[in-house]
């Protein structure tokens, strides 16, 4: 029989480790939330998982990828741990007790890989992923660390990955991470889905954290591109995945209405040369009618649970009044003001006081928005945010006073760190004249 080519071989092994990245891509944060309930330890269980990703390289180039990728990993996994569990019960000369402990949990582990594993794990699998969210996020991390070990243990991304799509260096992400676990070890932070009183406040942490990584995909704070799709549909993911993990809970289901209908417009929102399009000039039948609908459930989701809107069902409902205008001049900005006078009681911030002075703006003049961006130039906070001076610059423009638009912009555009938006802010200061 003749041999295959080299070639063929070579694109049989891409193939395989193609598929290989695909199912760790999808099924890494379960096979890690399945290990983290046995040894309660975030770092060690990712450690099994990473094992687990070893063998599958080496046997699955060999004998293919399985019918149940997924249980594979899982059952490779955990039989690594249960060997680390022996060896310390050896060592620490408990076998009866630890045994004991060992057989009771090997009876939800079934060693060959059928159908009986998913059935075994199916009524937690769930719960273990909820635990390794509000883990992941929990608030004695720093919100950095937050953000990169939730997209390397919830996301699946790697180490480069990160690094790339944050603009920082591989070693110092790496470093994140691996202080993060160091962290929760040394706090000792339980892998448990928090009690009802503690739930709201670490549930604010997880939803912070997955909201930060679509905004940077959504408006990238810096580098040469304004967008950064990727990060974007990490984020929906993680939302999606919170949103059946977490059913009752209604911010969850209106962080992930905002994000669907925020992602609608990401087509619309530069032009074929990557320069940034402001909303009232994006071309409205580029947005993705499917996210728009998917969004618009999700808000309905999120209201039907009842009670005093949060903070992202009130932004989800400023996004539907855009999503439902067929046109910018159709939109409803009173409503759109109304709905920020409400966001302003719930989370009063300076930056959701400059967008409520642009829809005022819309809504009932320029000189009314003037008026009151004026009054945010003494916010510290607002100090070194480039979109004040060119909420005012656009503003002055609109009133002919164009003199003064145009320092604002060229101010807004010494502020930003995002070539794009340096490149339109500059743009709109020449026109000024």
């Amino acid at each position: 029989m003749a041999k295959p080519a080299a070639g063929s071989q070579t694109d049989s092994a891409s193939a395989t480790h193609r598929a290989i990245e695909a199912v760790w891509r999808i099924e890494s944060a379960k096979v890690i939330a399945g290990v983290a309930r046995i040894v309660r330890d975030v770092a060690l269980a990712e450690e099994f998982a990473q094992d687990a990703l070893v063998a599958a390289l080496e046997r699955w180039s060999e004998t293919g990828v399985p019918d149940n990728p997924g249980a594979w990993l899982m059952t490779t996994a955990k039989n690594r741990a249960f060997d680390r569990l022996r060896q310390e019960a050896l060592h620490a000369r408990k076998h009866e007790e630890l045994g004991r402990e060992l057989d009771a949990l090997e009876m939800h582990v079934v060693p060959d890989f059928v159908d009986a594993l998913d059935a075994a794990r199916e009524d937690d699998i769930g719960d273990d992923l909820l635990r390794l969210v509000f883990t992941a996020c929990h608030p004695v991390l720093s919100l950095d660390a937050r953000v990169a070990l939730t997209l390397r243990l919830i996301g699946g991304l790697t180490t480069d990955e990160i690094a790339r799509a944050f603009l920082v260096a591989e070693p110092t992400i790496a470093q994140r991470i691996v202080r993060a676990k160091r962290t929760l070890s040394a706090a000792r932070v339980p892998f448990e889905v928090p009690k009802a009183d503690a739930r709201a406040a670490r549930l604010s942490s997880v939803l912070e954290v997955i909201y930060l990584i679509f905004n940077e995909g959504y408006s990238a704070t810096a580098g040469d591109d304004l967008l950064r799709p990727a990060l974007c549909e990490d984020a929906l993911r993680l939302g999606r995945i919170l949103a059946g993990l977490a059913p009752d809970e209604s911010e969850v289901h209106g962080l992930v209405a905002l994000m669907e209908i925020q992602a609608s417009r990401m087509r619309s929102r530069v032009d074929g040369e990557g320069r940034p399009v402001l909303l009232p000039d994006q071309d409205r039948s580029r947005w993705d009618p499917l996210l728009i609908r998917r969004g618009l459930a999700a808000l309905r989701r999120s209201e039907a649970l009842g009670g005093a809107r949060g903070v992202y069902a009130l932004q989800a409902a400023l996004a539907a009044c855009h999503a439902r205008a067929p046109s910018a001049d159709a939109t409803d900005w009173p409503m759109i003001v109304a709905l920020y006078d409400a966001l302003q009681q719930v989370a009063p911030s300076p930056v959701v006081e400059l967008n409520r002075a642009v829809a005022i703006g819309m809504a009932f003049g320029p000189q009314a928005a003037l008026d009151i961006a004026d009054t945010l130039a003494a916010q510290p906070t607002l100090a070194h945010y480039h979109w004040l001076p060119s909420v005012r610059a656009d503003l002055l423009a609109k009133l002919g006073r164009r003199d003064e638009a145009r320092a604002e912009f060229e101010r807004a555009a010494a502020m930003t760190r995002n070539a794009r938006e340096r490149e339109f802010l500059l743009a709109r200061a020449r026109e000024m004249g």
